[in-house]
């Protein structure tokens, strides 16, 4: 096996089919949309070009466009700052071996692989004003005439969608976090343990440094998956009401599909895997230190 990987042409047969998938299906989707997004196009009639002209008018004429943008930042932090932290715990206490680790490994990733269209399903009843969950708590609280639109209200639409979108993703970014953990060789822990350090010490010391690459994957995985978010909004709230659950990815679908705008639509889809190489540049150039000093250890 070792020498028939080891020649370049074998591993060519291998990587080929692979690779003519993503230049398909990825890389040549790409680049037709950045070639639309330079005209006028409605996907029937001639293509007049313009230039920069529908990205001049993303960021200075579409408000609903800056509001999606910023919409999907939002959407970032909460992954960040709520999402992952969550996710690292859950990972740190089932590494240790508790009672049922295999039980409750399962039952935290089973939302990850359950249909996003069934996931906004479940949490639209939930939000319902009449029948849902959350109202009849708040009733069963004694506020017998609490009768609240969570999704049709501007002001909770789009943060009704929020709370399902970082919690369908934990069991995701749990799992990744707790093979990295199990990955760690158990000589660390040891050499901890006799020289008496904490359980605090051992986490911040030994854990998160030896951690770093998983976690730097975990975050790009978060904030590109926050950025081109749909599914789960556009079940929810379709980007409503009066577009304030909007993010970049459903107000190009409404465009592109809706509209029949192809050349507008195609700059903001362009716009979205930029956004995310962007932010995928930023991320690798912080982690690079860590990563580093993981190495050195």
């Amino acid at each position: 096996m070792n020498n028939m990987l080891g020649k370049k042409r074998n591993v060519a047969c291998f990587v080929l089919p692979a690779l003519i998938l993503f230049v398909c299906f990825s890389i040549i989707p790409l680049i037709i949309s950045g070639i639309y997004s330079f005209f006028q196009y409605d996907g029937i009639g001639k293509m007049n070009f313009i230039g920069l002209g529908n990205y001049l008018r993303m960021f200075a004429e579409d408000r609903h466009f800056i509001k999606a943008v910023t919409n999907s930042l939002i959407l970032v932090g909460a992954s960040l700052l709520i999402q992952l932290p969550i996710s690292l715990i859950l990972a740190m206490v089932l590494a240790r071996g508790v009672k049922g680790e295999q039980f409750f490994r399962t039952v935290y990733f089973l939302p990850v692989v359950i249909s996003s269209m069934v996931i906004g399903q479940l949490w639209m009843k939930m939000f319902n004003s009449d029948y849902g969950l959350l109202n009849g708590l708040i009733r069963a609280m004694g506020y017998s005439d609490f009768n609240y639109s969570w999704l049709s209200n501007p002001e909770t639409a789009f943060l009704s969608t929020v709370v399902p979108a970082v919690w369908q993703y934990i069991g995701y970014h749990m799992l990744i976090f707790y093979a990295g953990i199990k990955s760690i060789s158990p000589d660390y822990y040891e050499a901890a343990q006799i020289d008496g350090a904490s359980k605090w010490q051992v986490n911040t010391k030994i854990t998160l440094p030896l951690l770093a690459p998983v976690v730097k994957t975990c975050v790009i995985f978060s904030i590109t998956g926050s950025l081109r978010a749909f599914d789960l909004i556009y079940v929810m709230t379709g980007g409503g009401p009066n577009h304030a659950s909007e993010v970049p990815a459903t107000l190009m679908y409404n465009n592109l599909f809706r509209k029949g705008l192809y050349g507008y639509g195609s700059a903001q889809a362009f716009f979205i895997v930029v956004e995310c190489l962007i932010f995928t540049f930023i991320v690798s150039r912080l982690f690079k230190k860590a990563e580093e000093n993981a190495s050195a250890i």
